[in-house]
């Protein structure tokens, strides 16, 4: 069985801290979606007629952005993915997200934030599997 990956541990979250990143933080979002959304967990949020992964993951995205840019952060791009050019070939990700965050004190601000969290729902119900990946600019790269 293959192990999916929805939620940070507690120790990817500790390990997260402390790298103690400093300035902004790109999060690289990897998602793959369910073909139809499950909302077993959150029967309050889902909707009238069944939908597919894809489009509760808009949900969430409709829910998450004012939230979002409220703790600093924004959507800086957002892409369709597919099956990788080097990697391996039985791996497809639906979407590819970035998300920058002015701090890691901001990112932690948005991911503890009350009402965004009220939403959380259309992304479980979404995602059949993701990979997130902080990511701190390179100073001198070019």
């Amino acid at each position: 069985m293959t192990t999916s990956y929805l939620e940070p541990t507690q120790e990817s979250g500790r390990a997260f801290m402390m790298r103690q990143m400093q300035g902004s933080v790109i999060m690289l979002n990897l998602l793959r979606f369910r073909e139809t959304a499950d909302y077993s967990a959150t029967p309050e949020l889902a909707p009238a007629t069944a939908i597919s992964g894809a489009d509760a993951f808009q949900l969430y995205i409709d829910h998450t952005l004012p939230y979002l840019r409220e703790t600093g952060g924004d959507l800086v791009f957002l892409g369709k993915g597919g099956a990788f050019l080097i990697g391996p070939q039985d791996e497809r990700w639906d979407l590819v997200m970035l998300v920058r965050q002015q701090s890691t004190e901001s990112f932690l601000a948005f991911a503890s934030h009350e009402a965004y969290l009220a939403g959380m729902g259309h992304r479980t119900a979404a995602i059949e599997d993701s990979r997130l990946l902080p990511l701190t600019e390179v100073a001198d790269a070019v």
